[in-house]
């Protein structure tokens, strides 16, 4: 990017983005007198105050920004110069426990042992509310699916934030009012795995600071509201050959669905389990697996069924065939969720697993498991996904040792706290005890 160094003058301010390991994005703004330096020695900063990225005796970390992810973002009172970086551990050395560095590997893995190129596109769902403190008023409407309302200010905020998106080259396929009241959905066009991931850190940060203009809350909670609908992340996948063709089509087969597709979906049936704590990743998450609220509770896929944890869309030819994977929710880190897709899919291709036959009907009329411990359907709650986690020995390979030992003992450390928390619900069904 030649011009980069121009593009980079223009902007009022200069942040660098990454996440933690939870998902949460954090940043650094820095000064941009000097992008040579930066590009080349990257910043320095604490990675033991950002959760699961070092210890305090091995606490020095670099951020090293990437040309090829900055963007200029028009805001109303400020042009943003965004970067992603990468973290290392010195200058030259990716750091092992960047979730970023894993998708990297990984879709280079899956163009040099299966000459497999992904697209990959989620969508967006998030909610709009009144305040960051839960309250009986944080609803800002009381509107459904699909529904119109002019005068909504949620439509104005969705409006602001594709137009922002717009500014800076991204564009939007569709958008409109979620099942919830106050929930909202965009979805953005489909892109190369890493561009989705660093794309969706985007959204994420457009999407809040837009709503804080407007004065709202914009949040990514999987399920803040009893009996509604949880926000989700679906993700649709499709794959070419380095050629361009489309490999999860084929027109002499069964639906039309080629038998690398069948494969993929079979990986990803088959370290479901093993890998929930990755696709729905806080305590929080277990608790929108329940019959027909549209998160999938059984490991199963389907055709055009919004029930099954796997589904794949009518397509009107090849160009069209994909993937959907209906269990991740937003609460995750986006990378390790990209990335671990792609392995349990990659996974499956390597050992020919076939998906089977597809779910007709739908899973919510199997309304529970046949024991506590049922493993045809998805972990019910986090202490189970980790149990899951920690018996999986493709978990473990994949994500390498010192991520998979980071990303356990920061879950185990959240499963305990809400373990050992008193809630005031206890103390209303109990305290008469």
């Amino acid at each position: 990017m030649e011009d980069l160094p121009s593009r980079i003058s223009k902007v009022d301010t200069l942040q660098i983005f990454t996440t933690d390991l939870n998902g949460r994005p954090v940043t650094l703004q820095v000064n941009s007198d000097n992008p040579d330096s930066l590009f080349q020695r990257g910043i320095g900063f604490d990675g033991s105050s950002v959760p699961g990225y070092g210890t305090v005796n091995d606490s020095d970390k670099l951020l090293i920004p990437l040309a090829e992810t900055f963007k200029t973002v028009k805001f109303s009172h400020e042009n943003l110069g965004f970067l992603i970086g990468g973290i290392s551990e010195e200058y030259g050395k990716r750091s092992a426990l960047d979730p970023r560095y894993l998708l990297e590997r990984t879709v280079a893995q899956a163009e040099e042992e299966f000459g497999i190129r992904f697209l990959t596109a989620p969508e967006h769902e998030f909610f709009l509310l009144s305040n960051d403190e839960f309250g009986k008023d944080i609803h800002t409407d009381k509107a459904g699916y699909f529904h119109a309302d002019p005068e909504g200010k949620g439509e104005v905020v969705r409006k602001e934030i594709v137009s922002v998106l717009k500014k800076c080259g991204i564009n939007f396929e569709k958008m409109h009012h979620e099942v919830t009241p106050s929930q909202h959905e965009i979805n953005l066009s489909c892109l190369a795995p890493l561009e989705t991931a660093d794309r969706t850190v985007l959204f994420s940060y457009i999407t809040k600071r837009i709503a804080y203009e407007q004065k709202m809350y914009a949040s990514f909670m999987p399920k803040p509201f009893n009996g509604f609908n949880r926000n989700a992340l679906h993700f649709h996948v499709s794959a070419q050959d380095l050629n361009g063709n489309h490999l999860f089509y084929d027109d002499e087969a069964e639906h039309k669905l080629s038998t690398t597709a069948r494969h993929f979906i079979g990986g990803i049936l088959k370290y479901a389990r093993e890998t929930s704590i990755i696709m729905a990743a806080t305590f929080n998450s277990y608790k929108a697996y329940v019959v027909g609220k549209e998160a999938p509770i059984v490991r199963s896929w389907g055709l055009k069924n919004r029930s099954s944890m796997v589904r794949v869309p009518y397509a009107t030819g090849p160009k069209d065939t994909r993937i959907e994977i209906r269990s991740p929710d937003p609460s995750g880190n986006i990378y390790l969720q990209l990335a671990t897709i792609l392995g349990m899919g990659l996974q499956g291709i390597r050992e020919k697993i076939d998906c089977g036959t597809h779910e007709a009907e739908s899973s919510y009329a199997t309304q529970k498991a046949s024991s506590l411990w049922d493993k045809n359907f998805l972990p019910t709650n986090m202490y189970e996904a980790l149990l899951e986690a920690e018996r999986s020995t493709f978990l473990k390979d994949f994500l390498g040792e010192p991520l998979y030992a980071q990303y356990m003992s920061l879950k185990i450390d959240e499963w305990e706290d809400f373990r050992t928390f008193v809630t005031p619900r206890e103390h209303k069904m109990s305290l008469h005890i």
